[in-house]
């Protein structure tokens, strides 16, 4: 059958530039019988390991000139590599040309010295002509010869070599082929991508593999595939489950959406953020975890039912308790679709998987870092910084001075959920037991009118819930309550509308970021509310 067809490695040309391991693979070579062809800095390696090897230009008849430039391209090289061994052996024995059966070349190190910010000669000289010459050559006659281009792959090698007299099979040549296309697809892109930086012309170029065929897409009528980016340090992709079902396209979305929320609140402190339909409806932070996802909870118990929750640090037994997952009225369980955290307690872990269909999803969520925010759009792709900037001023306008304790560590917490939630968005967060809470919300709506109505009801409905005493006090204790938060917009305020709603619920302190033509008349109408009014300067669209 083709697919153990194996081939035996006789000769194998080596040249590479990072030299890793490679006097393993090579010694391997050497103890099955196989002569070693290798390039001069290469052969400097195994010649300071004692391996015995001959100099390629040898084999092409011709120095290495040009100060390396030229040492590989030739035609007894390439025919070497390239020739049918079931088509062209009689015209290749007539022209003089023996089989090199394996190429081991990972190329100039052209992205190592482009991100330590070599000038633009290093650069060219790092541009490897020969070696993708070398391994298209013998990806492309993958039948008959290996290529070689990834380091980790040499023990498999090593491995096979060893078990299987000296041969590899068609699978393993198949894969180091697919491979080797992959690394010089990848080589040249960055290669270009470089060049037109130079040039001062944007362009970008990306690569994706392990695509995982999902379940459905957005909708069960529309097909989906997941993938990650070649070569990025951290990718989503990498989440560990550790339960559950199958994720879906929407688990990832919002689990995205979760971890980009959380992982903007304090590292120093314990961090929830429940994820609905790709809003966060409820966050928190503070110092003991129990507490904050507690409120998290709280601020929006309804919406909580089947969302996706994400914490920034390892979760503890005591925490997932809450989640009553044993209570023996199953109308007392709360029900979640996924819980997503840095790691988990073994008590933690055992608890969560109770439930056969929760997906319990371990990531270093402040690793998962990345550069850019990208949207690809109908065959377009539009790039932006990611929002990591809270405030570009901290300027107190009105005549009203707001009365928080911990005015500006509460405002930033406000800023970092406001800036996770679609626009038009309005929050409301307090201070709670020492801990930072998001008390009500209102996301997405074309009217800012809306959201911030949506905003403050949702804000009284917390509120009234865990209201003990008489009816006649309520309106007065929800008014004091709203008064001790903090409201903020994620983008200006174009009429005193929202400011006359807001005082209507008993708010006491606004943040936006101002900009506005009518900013005067906004911040005249606070101080005629008796409204503390703050202007950041920066607003935190989120489409």
């Amino acid at each position: 059958m083709l697919n153990s067809n194996l081939v035996p490695i006789r000769r194998a040309l080596l040249s590479v530039s990072d030299k890793t391991h490679i006097i393993e693979l090579a010694t391997c070579l050497q103890q099955i019988g196989c002569e070693l062809i290798s390039t001069g800095g290469t052969g400097k390696t195994l010649t300071q390991a004692g391996i015995p090897f001959t100099d390629i230009s040898k084999v092409t008849g011709n120095p290495e000139a040009f100060g390396g430039r030229m040492k590989t391209i030739s035609f007894t090289i390439e025919s070497a590599l390239l020739y049918d061994r079931d088509k062209d052996a009689a015209e290749a024995a007539q022209l003089g040309i023996q089989p090199i059966d394996m190429v081991v070349c990972n190329l100039y190190p052209f992205k190592k010295v482009l991100q330590a910010g070599a000038d633009f000669d290093t650069l060219i000289e790092n541009i490897d002509i020969g070696g993708p010459t070398m391994v298209r050559a013998a990806a492309k006659n993958f039948k008959h010869v290996a290529v070689v281009t990834d380091v980790n792959d040499y023990a498999t090698i090593i491995t096979q070599l060893t078990q299987q007299n000296g041969s590899l099979s068609y699978d393993t040549r198949l894969q180091l082929m697919r491979k080797a296309f992959n690394h010089t697809a990848d080589y040249d892109a960055l290669i270009a991508t470089a060049m037109d930086n130079h040039c001062h012309i944007h362009s970008l170029r990306m690569a994706f593999t392990g695509g995982k065929t999902l379940r459905y897409g957005e909708n069960s009528h529309q097909k989906a595939v997941y993938y990650r980016q070649t070569d990025a340090p951290n990718s989503l992709y990498d989440m560990e489950v550790l339960h559950g079902k199958e994720l879906s396209f929407n688990n990832i979305m919002d689990i995205n959406a979760a971890v980009e929320t959380v992982k903007a609140l304090n590292p120093n402190r314990q961090g929830c953020a429940i994820v609905k339909h790709n809003n966060p409806c409820g966050v928190a932070e503070g110092n003991h975890q129990l507490a904050v996802f507690e409120l998290a909870w709280e601020a929006d118990a309804i919406s909580a039912f089947g969302s996706i929750i994400a914490f920034n640090q390892p979760l503890s037994a005591k925490t997932v308790a809450f989640l009553a997952l044993d209570n023996p009225d199953k109308s007392k369980r709360k029900f979640v679709e996924v819980i997503v955290a840095p790691d988990f307690e073994p008590d933690a872990l055992a608890y969560l998987q109770q439930h056969k269909d929760l997906r319990v999803i371990k990531l270093d969520i402040q690793q998962s870092a990345h550069t850019y925010d990208m949207r690809f759009l109908n065959s377009s792709l539009l790039v932006q910084d990611l929002d990591t900037s809270l405030y570009s001023k901290f300027e107190v306008v009105s005549d009203q001075q707001p009365a928080h304790p911990e005015l500006e560590s509460l405002v930033a917490f406000g800023l970092k959920a406001i800036a996770n939630i679609k626009s038009n968005s309005i929050v409301l967060v307090r201070e709670v037991n020492h801990c930072f809470q998001m008390l009500g919300m209102g996301a997405g709506q074309p009217n800012r009118l809306i959201s911030t109505k949506l905003a403050l009801e949702k804000a009284t409905e917390n509120l009234l819930r865990s209201y003990t005493g008489s009816i006649e006090e309520a309106d007065n204790y929800i008014k004091q309550q709203i008064g001790q938060c903090i409201l903020l917009s994620d983008a200006f305020f174009p009429f005193e509308d929202n400011v006359e709603l807001a005082s209507l619920y008993g708010v006491k302190t606004i943040v936006q970021p101002g900009g506005s033509i009518r900013d005067k008349h906004v911040i005249a109408k606070c101080s005629e509310l008796g409204i503390a009014m703050i202007l950041t300067g920066l607003r935190h669209f989120k489409h």
